[in-house]
């Protein structure tokens, strides 16, 4: 994949980000990667904070892949009532666990997520990221598609896929596993719809705040 001439300028630009956001855990609350591959899914069209809610309960019911295994959607739907499009993200959870039966088989490659029912492109970056393996791709979230244009990164595109592909060929592969959460949380906490720029840490290098 071709990288833009400024590759490695973009690296330097972005490193407060890097630095300041540097291994902090995704907002997800999981406490495994089972955890987290099912919340990944249901946090699909719903808010993080929202699945963190009911994310308790459900796992004191289903503890493990080996529980889902042993169950239906129509047992499961109850506990996940509250999650945006439950009843296809029931039928998800469970054909993912009659595919992977145990939790130490939950795969750790883009190939190998991405072929789960349920898991795109963004859902298996953040696992991946979350359980610190080598990058294939970047985080890209609701508000890396807003930030990384708004910053000057790449020109504005609407669709996940399309942003992460232009974020690829923009930065080094180095910062692939770290950029895109770091991007995220600037969206989160400072880079908002109506952002707040005199707390931007990259304020200096975005093109936003030059034409504002």
């Amino acid at each position: 994949m071709e990288l833009f001439e400024d590759s490695e300028d973009w690296k330097n630009k972005l490193k407060p980000i890097l630095v300041k956001y540097k291994g902090r855990k995704h907002p997800l609350d999981y406490q495994n990667l089972y955890q987290l591959l099912v919340m990944v899914v249901l946090s699909a069209q719903d808010s993080d904070a929202n699945i963190n809610k009911i994310a308790h309960a459900l796992f004191e019911v289903y503890p493990s892949m080996e529980t889902l295994v042993v169950s239906n959607a129509e047992a499961l739907i109850p506990h996940i009532s509250k999650v945006r499009n439950f009843y296809t993200k029931a039928n998800w959870l469970i054909e993912i666990a009659h595919t992977i039966q145990k939790d130490k088989a939950i795969p750790l490659t883009m190939e190998g997520l991405t072929a789960l029912k349920g898991v795109g492109r963004k859902s298996a970056n953040v696992i991946m990221r979350e359980s610190k393996v080598p990058a294939e791709g970047i985080i890209a979230d609701l508000h890396v598609i807003r930030v990384a244009p708004r910053i000057g990164i790449i020109p504005e595109a609407k669709d996940g896929i399309k942003v992460e592909k232009l974020l690829m060929q923009a930065l080094p592969k180095d910062i692939w596993g770290e950029i895109g959460m770091a991007i995220s949380f600037l969206g989160r906490e400072i880079c908002r719809p109506t952002p707040k720029c005199p707390e931007c840490p990259v304020k200096n290098v975005c093109e936003y705040y030059k034409e504002h």
